[in-house]
């Protein structure tokens, strides 16, 4: 996507999105990459953040996916909200990091539907843990 529209998410923005959501500043979201349709984010994984086997929890598996879609969305149409999304946790997320990439399929008026990858890193070598399609809806301003 190489156009985005006037009032879409930007860099710094992101910075006082993740200020001012209490959950994605807890979770230590990082903003690795962003790009017009694209968006890479990070987070360190510590103990509140795995479930009983050590794993990272699928809870924030699922929220890395969600997050990149609705950022990537965000970058090209502006305010946006989550209306739906698909996960398949393809592997345990095994590490001390996850990352997620996600990026525009179809930018429309009223949706954006995206797609992401969630990996685990372990000692340097990410693997895939989770593939995600999401429906992002566009927010109107009131008139």
């Amino acid at each position: 996507m190489s156009q985005a529209y006037p009032g879409a998410l930007t860099r710094e923005r992101v910075d006082a999105v993740i200020a001012a959501s209490g959950f994605t500043s807890w979770v230590g979201t990082e903003l690795v990459d962003m790009e017009p349709g694209r968006v890479e984010i990070a987070v360190n994984l510590r103990r509140e953040l795995t479930q009983h086997h050590g794993f990272g929890h699928g809870a924030v598996v699922g929220y890395m996916a969600d997050t990149v879609c609705a950022w990537a969305a965000a970058s090209v149409v502006g305010d946006v909200v989550t209306s739906e999304y698909k996960i398949n946790l393809l592997a345990p997320a095994i590490g001390q990091r996850l990352t997620a990439v996600g990026s525009v399929v179809k930018a429309g008026k009223s949706q954006v539907v995206t797609r992401a990858d969630v990996f685990a890193e372990k000692d340097g070598v990410k693997k895939i843990v989770a593939t995600a399609l999401a429906t992002i809806a566009v927010v109107k301003a009131a008139s």
